[in-house]
């Protein structure tokens, strides 16, 4: 054993973090790793004891079955086919307006964010779907590009969010009163998407040209209404299978993720996408998925606990309160700040097992509502999707451009700039006017 300072420990533990990322290992060993070294380092061999019993723990929580059945869920809704024909009756109602096929994906981001859960098969989805129609008809790469990533990232934040899930985890707060608090915010960030859009191609239409005439002609207003309404039943039909069944206690957040996976298995029968291929695919699919959430999990409990147990957590705290000359807003600011920076360069899943051990006590202390604060860094962390270098959004967007429709991560990055400060706008929202966060969460007993 090392004899180390707390102070040195949150020094080199986050130095290793950062050099770890650099290097290209996956977060899960970074963290793992680092917890093994450093526990070894300050208690000795026993350490690993503790870290077994950690990550033993940790798996073993019955909440955290959710994230693979939801996870699962999206793997089927995706295959259902149920996206493609409702984008098509989307494009067709908004497209007479300057800007409407990326007004439908805003739209059907939010509509598949309520029914997923998880932000990647949307993004892939709605990029392969949308991307060609856009481009097609020379839409700006910026706004097409920039309404398929931070309207894809929205699964993160509105429910039923396996975020949201992992946030309860660490907070002891009802998963149904959390995803009650996502709803709203999550809304309010998908209509400042859609405003600005509406603004920008008013204001410049050959950013965004409406459909021709001749193809708006080509589908009546029956036809539409019609395409719009069997399209969007099953989604409807999902939503209130699985956020209905929990928000009215039949169902807990776990067994409501059950719900939601045979009914989008439903949906896949009904709609003829079913094949023993497709069904093996969507539950390898979700395997890894799940294995790769369940890693990072391991890691980070690990890193936590020898992070706290060394002082860590004592020293973080303190630098938190040395901002009380400013309030407990200045220290509320300060933590926001962090969380926003951490976004950058680490996983979600990492940020939310690191700092939520010293966040939400530190929060309550200083008199702000846990249930508001953890929704309030739920829609800070969602930015974490679509800021560079490690935007998850912007590379599963570049996955499906760069091969064959020559738009660069560089492309990408430009195009999300004015979409990370409309975020902003919408935390800010989110911050000063708290019954966003608060009202729909009341009403659940």
């Amino acid at each position: 054993m090392i004899e180390l300072s707390p102070e040195i420990v949150v020094i080199l533990m986050f130095a290793g973090i950062f050099i770890g990322l650099m290097l290209g290992a996956p977060m899960a060993f970074v963290l793992g790793g680092l917890a093994v070294v450093f526990g070894i380092l300050g208690w000795g061999p026993a350490s690993l004891h503790l870290l077994v019993n950690r990550a033993y723990t940790s798996v073993t929580n019955y909440l955290l079955i959710a994230i693979p059945l939801f996870i699962l869920m999206a793997s089927f809704l995706e295959k259902s086919g149920i996206a493609e024909d409702l984008f098509t009756a989307m494009m067709y109602v908004f497209g007479p307006v300057p800007g409407g096929i990326a007004l439908a994906v805003v739209v059907l981001c939010v509509v598949f964010a309520a029914c997923t859960g998880i932000m990647g098969a949307t993004v892939v989805s709605m990029s392969l779907m949308s991307l060609p129609v856009m481009m097609k008809r020379n839409y700006d790469r910026s706004i097409a590009t920039g309404v398929i990533a931070t309207g894809g990232s929205l699964g993160i934040i509105i429910p039923p969010s396996i975020m949201l899930v992992m946030m309860a985890d660490r907070s002891g707060i009802s998963v149904g009163k959390l995803f009650a608090g996502g709803l709203i915010p999550g809304v309010i960030l998908g209509l400042i998407f859609f405003l600005y859009v509406v603004i920008v191609c008013w204001r410049h239409p050959e950013k965004g040209p409406p459909l021709t005439l001749e193809e708006r002609q080509a589908v009546t207003s029956a036809q539409k209404a019609r395409m719009l309404l069997v399209n969007l039943f099953p989604p409807i039909i999902l939503i209130i299978g699985v956020l209905g069944s929990i928000w009215a206690g039949i169902c807990t957040p776990s067994e409501g993720a059950g719900v939601g996976a045979f009914l989008a298995f439903v949906m896949m029968v009904v709609y003829g996408k079913f094949s023993w291929k497709a069904f093996g695919e969507c539950c390898l699919s979700s395997f890894k998925s799940s294995c790769m959430v369940m890693a990072v999990i391991i890691g980070a409990t690990c890193f936590t606990g020898v992070f706290i147990g060394l002082g860590g957590g004592d020293v973080v705290t303190d630098l938190l309160m040395a901002f009380d000359f400013m309030g407990r807003w200045g220290i509320f600011a300060v933590m926001m700040i962090i969380v926003f920076i951490l976004g950058f360069m680490i996983d979600w899943i990492g940020i939310i097992y690191i700092t939520f051990p010293i966040f939400v006590p530190l929060a309550k202390t200083l008199g702000f509502d846990p249930l508001w604060f953890i929704v309030i860094v739920a829609v800070n962390l969602q930015m974490s999707f679509i800021t560079p270098p490690f935007g998850y959004a912007l590379f599963y967007l570049n996955g499906t451009t760069e091969k064959w429709m020559n738009i660069t991560l560089l492309d990408i990055y430009k195009a999300i700039i004015p979409f990370v400060f409309l975020q902003i706008i919408g935390l800010l929202v989110c911050i000063f006017v708290p019954w966003t966060a608060t009202y729909l969460p009341s009403l659940i007993k």
